[in-house]
C-alpha cells in the first residue's frame, strides 16, 4: 500500500470507527479493538508499535483505581455520605439538592464519575420518595456536578487521566490550575439548577422530619473494612500529591494503592479484579492504537498546520479554538476518543509553532471536553447512566428534556471559563 494510501485508508477508518460509536449499534469497545485489529492487519503499523502507541500509564492509573473503588463501595461510606448531607440539610429539598450534588462533585474529584453516581443515586431515590417530590431536579444536579468536579483533578476524568499521563502534569498541577475554575463553575450552576427548579422544591413539614429520622450509621456494612480502605486512599492520595517530586508515574501510585489494599484485606483477587470495568480498559487500548496510526501516517501533523494557519499560532485565539471546539464536540460525542485524537494534535501544533509552554493549551482542552459532557445526554458515560437508571423506575429523561436544561448550563460554564482562561493562563 502506497503512502497515500496509507492516509486515505487509516482517515477513512477513523472517521468509520467514530461514526460507530456514535450511532451505538456495536458495543463502541468492540468498533476500538475492530478499528485497532484492521490498522494492524493492514500494514498500517506492526502489532510492536502498536504496543508502543498504548499508553499503559493511563490503563494503569484507571485500572488500579477501579479497584480501590471497588473494594470501597462494599463498606456503605458513600450511602453514609449522602443521608448524612439530607439530614444537615434539615430536610430542606434545594439544599439536599445541593448537599448530594456537592458531595457527588467533590467525591468525583477522586473517584470516577460512573461510579459516584451508581452510589449516590439509589439513595438519591429513596430520599425524594420521603419527601414525595420529583427526582429528576436531584439527579440532573448530580449528574452535572460529577462532570464539573471531575475536571479539578487528574484522576477525576479519563481526559485529564489521558492528558496528564501523555505530558507529565501532575496531580498538583491540576488542582492549582484548574480547581479554582471548577468551583466558581459548580456554584454558578447550583444557582441556576436552584431558581430553574424553585417551584419544585417544596415538601410538607411532616415529610423533612421524616429525613431527619434516617440514620446514617445504618449505612455502614463494614467496619473494619472502611478504617482499611480510607487508610489507603490517604496513602494513595497522598501519593498523587506527591508523585511528581518523588518522579513517580501516576499509574504506579494508583496500582500501589489498589495492592497495597488487596494485601490488607486478603480478598481474592478474582473478585476485586471484577471491579475492574474492562470493557472500558479495551476501549482505551483500541483508541490509543487507532489515534497512534493516525499519528503514524502524518494525519495529525497535517491537521496542526491547518489549525496553526487558521490561529496564526497566537496562544489567545488557539487556546479558545480548543476549549470551545472541545465543549461543542463533547457534548455530541464521546470525550475520550476526542481527547485521544487532540493530544498528539496539540503536541504538534506546539512542536511546528514554535509554542513552548503547552499547559494553557491542556486546560483549555481538559475543561472543554469535560465540562462539554454535560452538555447533552450522550455527553458523558454518567448521564446515559443515570438515565437508565431513572428509567428503570419508571421516570423518563429523554434527551430533548435533558438537552434543553443543561445546555445552556454548559454553555454558561465554558463562559466562565473562558474568562478564566483569558484572564489567568491564555496570554
Amino acid at each position: 500500500m502506497s503512502a497515500q494510501a496509507q492516509v486515505y485508508f487509516t482517515g477513512g477508518l477513523f472517521l468509520a470507527t467514530y461514526a460507530m460509536i456514535m450511532l451505538e449499534k456495536i458495543h463502541r469497545t468492540v468498533v476500538a479493538l475492530a478499528g485497532a485489529m484492521i490498522v494492524i492487519i493492514a500494514g498500517i503499523i506492526s502489532q510492536e508499535k502498536a504496543v508502543e502507541y498504548v499508553d499503559f500509564n493511563t490503563i494503569g492509573l484507571l485500572i488500579g483505581m477501579m479497584i480501590i473503588v471497588g473494594i470501597t463501595r462494599h463498606t456503605g461510606v458513600f450511602e453514609y455520605m449522602a443521608v448524612y448531607a439530607a439530614k444537615a440539610a434539615k430536610g430542606e429539598p434545594a439544599q439536599i439538592m445541593i448537599s448530594l450534588a456537592t458531595i457527588t462533585a467533590i467525591t468525583s474529584a477522586f473517584l470516577d464519575n460512573v461510579t459516584t453516581v451508581l452510589l449516590i443515586v439509589p439513595v438519591t431515590f429513596a430520599i425524594a420518595k420521603q419527601l414525595e417530590i420529583n427526582p429528576i431536579p436531584f439527579l440532573i444536579a448530580e449528574v452535572v456536578a460529577s462532570n464539573i468536579g471531575g475536571t479539578a483533578t487528574l484522576i477525576g476524568d479519563p481526559p485529564n487521566i489521558m492528558i496528564g499521563s501523555a505530558t507529565g502534569l501532575g496531580f498538583m498541577d491540576f488542582v492549582i490550575a484548574l480547581a479554582p475554575v471548577i468551583v466558581v463553575v459548580h456554584i454558578a450552576t447550583m444557582l441556576w439548577l436552584k431558581i430553574l427548579y424553585r417551584k419544585d422544591m417544596f415538601a410538607r413539614e411532616e415529610l423533612k422530619k421524616g429525613i431527619l429520622v434516617m440514620d446514617e450509621k445504618k449505612e455502614i456494612k463494614d467496619q473494619r473494612l472502611l478504617k482499611k480502605c480510607l487508610i489507603v486512599i490517604g496513602i494513595t492520595v497522598a501519593g498523587f500529591v506527591l508523585h511528581q517530586y518523588l518522579h513517580m508515574e501516576s499509574g504506579t501510585v494508583a496500582l500501589g494503592g489498589a495492592t497495597l489494599l488487596l494485601l490488607l484485606t486478603r480478598d481474592e483477587p478474582e473478585h476485586a479484579l471484577a471491579a475492574v470495568e474492562w470493557p472500558v480498559i479495551f476501549f482505551f487500548v483500541g483508541l490509543f492504537i487507532i489515534v497512534g496510526a493516525l499519528e503514524h501516517v502524518g494525519i495529525i501533523e497535517a491537521i496542526a498546520k491547518e489549525s496553526l494557519k487558521l490561529t496564526g499560532g497566537a496562544m489567545l485565539p488557539t487556546g479558545l479554538l480548543i476549549l470551545w471546539l472541545s465543549a461543542i464536540a463533547s457534548a455530541f460525542v464521546d470525550n475520550i476518543p476526542f481527547v485521544a485524537t487532540m493530544i498528539p494534535l496539540i503536541q504538534d501544533m506546539g512542536r511546528l509553532g514554535g509554542i513552548t509552554d503547552l499547559n494553557p493549551l491542556w486546560w483549555s482542552l481538559s475543561l472543554g471536553a469535560c465540562l462539554g459532557g454535560n452538555g447533552t445526554l450522550i455527553g458523558a458515560s454518567a448521564n446515559v447512566v443515570v438515565a437508565g437508571m431513572a428509567e428503570k423506575r419508571g421516570i423518563l429523561i429523554t434527551f430533548i428534556k435533558f438537552t434543553k436544561i443543561a445546555f445552556p448550563m454548559m454553555i454558561m460554564s465554558i463562559i466562565i471559563c473562558t474568562a478564566y482562561l483569558v484572564l489567568f493562563h491564555l496570554r
